[in-house]
């Protein structure tokens, strides 16, 4: 096969720099996290929001009355963590994370975009709903949540997938930063990364992808493959993680009695910064870093038209 990738051991938590830890296996650990008294009181004000159940969602009636695919997520203007940057300055300022940042994007980092995940209990979600959405690749539930609770992005799973896919014709020249607020283990709909899956680059999705005894194969449809390991984030309150744009990451369905709440960033490359570390990895990659198009699951409307999910096998 043309482009095979050696088998590597998995990643130290701190044994290296950031970028030594992206070029390797296309993710970063902080082993000390961040505050968790600070991420425990954030929280205590998420909760208070809202009753996060089955309240959050529209009935079937409604839903088929206007059913709306797109727009569906947080924007300017209808965001939870808008007016909160005082209670978020434990993740945005935290010396271990400006730190990294800054190695890899360079002075000047921009913020693109921060929100709140849910990952939606089985418990909350109606019986019609789950119906309906079963072996979807990506089950994000804006669609069918009630238009002012819209302001927090929620899934009940989704298949291993790139950032990438949500940005055609941009460079991999930002990352995702992942910070749990809450305890998060194996039934917590915790994130599955697959280590190593950064280097084919940007694939299209639904990914090829083959599950065995070793973890995953991975195939680019154009000759190229890698084996990768799947690593399983999983920990208290504060956990953090960032990976590279092309690293394949997913979650299966919540399947804790409470729902899963996390913070997602992503931070883009200073405007002018050369030669810094999202540079050096990009260039170690086998693929492109950038698609005109990046996924083909979609109808027209922006519904599901693929029923297929390898996350789930993990």
């Amino acid at each position: 096969m043309a482009a095979a990738a050696r088998k590597t051991a998995p990643a130290a938590q701190s044994a290296t720099s950031p970028t030594r830890d992206f070029i390797d296996h296309g993710y970063h650990v902080f082993p000390n996290g961040v505050d968790p008294g600070a991420a425990t009181r954030l929280l205590t004000r998420l909760k208070a929001t809202r009753d996060w159940d089955s309240r959050l969602f529209l009935t079937e009636a409604e839903f088929d009355a206007d059913p709306q695919y797109v727009g569906v997520n947080p924007k300017p203007g209808r965001n939870l963590l808008e007016g909160l940057d005082d209670d978020l300055a434990f993740v945005e300022r935290d010396g271990a994370i400006v730190s990294a940042l800054t190695e890899l994007l360079g002075e000047g980092y921009e913020l693109m975009n921060r929100k709140v995940v849910c990952g939606v209990p089985a418990k909350s979600v109606p019986a019609w709903l789950k119906a309906r959405i079963t072996d979807n690749p990506v089950n994000n539930l804006g669609a069918y949540v009630k238009p002012q609770y819209r302001d927090v992005t929620y899934f009940y799973g989704i298949d291993f997938h790139q950032d990438l896919i949500d940005f055609k014709d941009r460079e991999a020249d930002f990352i995702t930063l992942y910070v749990y607020i809450h305890p998060v283990t194996r039934h917590d709909a915790p994130l599955f990364l697959l280590e190593d899956s950064h280097r084919l680059g940007a694939t299209v999705f639904p990914h090829d992808l083959e599950k065995n005894a070793e973890g995953w194969l991975y195939r680019d449809g154009k000759g190229g493959w890698v084996q990768t390991a799947q690593k399983l984030l999983v920990g208290d309150t504060g956990y953090a993680a960032m990976w590279h744009a092309c690293t394949l990451h997913g979650t299966q369905p919540d399947a804790a009695d409470n729902e899963r709440l996390s913070l997602r960033y992503l931070y883009a490359k200073a405007p002018g910064a050369r030669g810094v570390g999202i540079d050096a990895v990009n260039a170690s990659l086998k693929g492109p870093i950038a698609l005109a198009s990046t996924r083909q699951d979609l109808d027209a409307r922006g519904a599901a038209r693929v029923k297929a999910n390898s996350v789930n096998k993990a």
